[in-house]
């Protein structure tokens, strides 16, 4: 386990501010018009703003943090917001020091964390494109905190919620807060990779990267899942129904859809 830093005394309240952004992405075929339509509904029910609503309140639970406000809307023709205003209870020193640990945070079956005066947000984005038969839906959530730790505690669950083909994580803490002698910290716990922070099952199941700049304490992490099983991305068929020769187009029509998301770029010719 790794050790936590020094214990800080500090000089009145803690102004870091640390942001998790957490980008998912789910991809599927749809072959005609009814089928992608059918794809987006299922999305709507499935996501819809009560089912978003209950996802981040069980954050709120992880992190042990009061709801103060909660505002939430389904959006005609499609997607769905939900935000929810928090504040922190009372917490030890020693409780602070330990859930800063770099080390994956729990499931909801294992709970007790804190956040000071934060928000949590959640935006879903179902989309088709007509030509090319490949439907996407995306969720972008924030779990922001304004003092002692970090919302990464709440990462493994927000993954397990999910079923995701690309997960895109940013983590940065801005500010600084200061000690009783009034030297500056721009930091208060250790961390080199978002990494760290998720929980062996879902490692296995991903190719992952990084791209940290750590003098400036912004972490980035992409996350692709590793196996691909054609009938787990078409909606309303089977693949043993299709010609081994359309199997093959449509393979490679959702392989370039997730690679070109994976990567942040248009692809004319595909990654080996």
């Amino acid at each position: 386990m790794v050790q936590p830093m020094k214990k800080l005394k500090l000089y009145g309240f803690n102004n870091l501010t640390k942001t998790l952004s957490f980008n998912i992405h789910d991809i599927c075929f749809t072959q005609t018009e009814e089928q992608r339509q059918a794809y987006i509904d299922y999305i709507d029910e499935e996501y819809n703003a009560e089912r978003l609503t209950n996802i981040l309140s069980d954050v709120s639970d992880i992190i042990g943090a009061n709801i103060l406000n909660i505002a939430r809307q389904d959006y005609d023709p499609q997607g769905a917001s939900v935000t929810i205003l928090i504040s922190e209870e009372p917490v030890t020193t020693e409780e602070i020091l330990e859930e800063n640990s770099e080390a994956p945070g729990p499931l909801p079956d294992s709970v007790v964390a804190h956040l000071d005066k934060s928000h949590i947000t959640v935006h879903t984005y179902p989309e088709s494109h007509p030509h090319n038969g490949i439907s996407t839906f995306r969720a972008d959530i924030d779990v922001s905190t304004c003092g002692r730790i970090s919302p990464l505690r709440a990462l493994n669950y927000l993954i397990h919620s999910f079923e995701s083909d690309i997960v895109i994580m940013d983590y940065r803490v801005r500010g600084f807060t200061r000690d009783v002698r009034g030297r500056k910290h721009f930091i208060d716990h250790k961390i080199s990779s978002i990494q760290n922070f998720i929980a062996k099952d879902t490692k296995e199941r991903y190719q992952m990267i990084d791209v940290n700049v750590y003098q400036e304490n912004i972490f980035h992490t992409k996350m692709l899942l590793k196996e691909f099983d054609l009938d787990n991305y078409l909606f309303g068929i089977n693949a043993a129904d299709l010609p081994e020769r359309e199997r093959k187009t449509i393979h490679q029509r959702l392989h370039r859809e997730m690679m070109e998301i994976f990567y942040g770029r248009n692809m004319s010719r595909l990654p080996r």
